[in-house]
Order: C-alpha cells, then structure tokens, then sequence
C-alpha cells in the first residue's frame, strides 16, 4: 500500500509578508466594496476612498491568525473587511480639523479636503456601522462570533482607541508632560487596541489558547507606534504620505521625546523580539507574523 501525501489546502498555507499583506488588502476592499455597491453619493465615496491605498498590516494579522488556527481565509473575510473599516474611520476623523488637521495621507488629500468636513464625519461614521455589519459576517461559533462584538466594541471605543485619542488631545495642554508609563498606557489605547484586536481573531473563532498572541499584539502595538514616533522625526512627508514633524511642534509626549531617537528605536527592537518570541508555541508557521513585527518598524511609511 502506497503512502498519500498530505492533503495542502491553498489558502491555509503560508505567504511570504509581500504576498499577505496584498492577499489582506483584496480581501478587506472586495468585501467592503461588495457592501457598498449599488450605493452613489460623496458619503459612500468617501467611504471607499478612506479604505484604499493603506497597508492593510490589521486586515492582514486577522488573515494570519485565522490560518494559523486551519480557518480558511473566506471565513475570516468579514472580521479582515470589519478592522480596516473601523481603522479607516478612526483616521478620517483624525485628520479633521478638530483633531490634527491633516491635509494628507496615504500620499492622497484627506477626505475633509477632497470632500468637505460633513462628508468626513459621515463616513467615518458610516465606517464605523459598516464594520460591526461585516464582522457578524465572520463564519464561526454563535459564542465566538458574540466574542468578536464584544472585543471590537470595547476595543474601538472609549475603553480602547476612542479612550486612547481622548488622552492624547488632553495631553497636548497639559501642565505636566506625560512620562513613558503614560505614554505606553495611551498608545496601548489609542494605536495598540485594535492591532491586539486583529491578532486574537484566530484565537477567538478557534475558542483556543489567546495568550501567546496577546503578548504578540500587545508587542506589535507598541513598536508599530515607536516607529510612527520616529518616523514623525526622520520621515520624508514625500515618502511617508502625511505631514512630519508634528508631534514636536505640538509639544506632544512621545516614545522619541522620552526616550530619545536611539533610545526609541531600541525599545521597538526589544518589543520586536518580544513579539517574536511569543510565537515560538507555533514553530516555522508563525515566520510571517514574524516578519511582520521585524517589517513595523523597518518600513519607511
């Protein structure tokens, strides 16, 4: 009797980051796409506009973590398509005038100056409605599936991200600078929330172990910010795609202010590692979040 090889599924096998984050990127706009289409107006527009052109690293780490728990891409495609659209409504409404006033990003002109500022509001808040209807897509358990609501909301909001931009704005007229403890817990908030959220999608539809990749996206979260931090003081606006130097002309409390340009790259090096290693229960398959982490805080943009 002859021995058969073992069935390869496709789509559960690992890419190299390249492929993955452009595999991401599909995924989460022909799933946000397919939910607008058939609708015609700037607010819609703009929707699409907001989630294009971005590096889709949330939509990605969603994918990953699903395939490294055997989910099959299409299966995890509504919580992918969820992240990127609550991600592109946190930037729309960052750039407004009321918070940083930013005229560009991703390279592009902000949909406040592309539209107007009542078109920016509404589709970042249409976004923001628009993921919750994606992620009860995400083909798993009826317990997962209440787990992933949960998470988002609090993620997302005023105990998460919302609560983290909160601190931020009330950071800058401050009478005392934040220390870096401050700093780290606003940052975990505001940039981290949802990046931690994206790496326990697997985890949280396969109903398995979540603390190896907690330690992972609370790892990725920090440096991915340490490396905005140093990017905001090194960056080409050219190459970064949004305006640089702003933190320091704001006065704001940063991981650069704090621990210094070197000081900063070190600690996003520690938390590269740190994130490395809490892969190890998963061998060889985790190399593309690795990649990842290492590519957080060598990207240029």
């Amino acid at each position: 009797m002859v021995d058969k090889a073992p069935i390869r599924i496709a789509a559960l096998e690992r890419r190299p980051l390249k492929d993955a984050l452009a595999h991401a990127a599909k995924v989460a706009e022909a799933r946000i796409g397919f939910a607008l289409s058939g609708l015609d107006g700037p607010v819609p527009d703009a929707m699409i506009y907001a989630v294009s052109g971005g590096k889709a690293l949330r939509a990605f780490l969603v994918l990953e973590t699903a395939r490294l728990h055997q989910i099959n891409p299409v299966a995890a495609a509504g919580a992918a398509a969820a992240i990127e659209c609550l991600h592109a409504y946190s930037l729309v409404h960052d750039d407004m005038p009321c918070m940083d006033n930013d005229a560009l990003r991703r390279g592009q002109p902000t949909v406040h100056k592309k539209w107007d500022e009542a078109t920016a509001v509404l589709a970042g808040d249409g976004l923001q409605a628009l993921a919750f209807e994606l992620l009860v897509q995400a083909e798993c358990a009826p317990r997962a599936k209440l787990n992933l609501l949960m998470s988002l909301a609090n993620a997302s909001g005023i105990r998460g991200m919302v609560g983290g931009q909160a601190a931020d704005i009330a950071a800058e007229t401050a009478a005392t600078p934040l220390d870096l403890d401050q700093i780290i817990a606003l940052q975990a908030g505001k940039t981290g929330a949802l990046i931690s959220w994206s790496a326990l999608v697997g985890p949280r539809m396969a109903e398995q172990e979540r603390e190896p990749l907690s330690i992972y996206g609370r790892a990725l979260g920090l440096a991915f910010q340490i490396a905005d931090d140093v990017l905001d003081v090194t960056g080409d606006a050219s190459v970064v795609g949004k305006a640089v130097g702003k933190d320091q002309a704001a006065g704001k409390a940063t991981f650069v202010s704090s621990l210094g340009l070197d000081g900063a790259k070190s600690r996003a090096a520690d938390l590269v590692q740190e994130a490395c290693d809490a892969l190890s229960p998963y061998g060889d398959d985790a190399e593309t979040l690795k990649e990842a982490a290492r590519f957080v805080i060598a990207r240029t943009h």
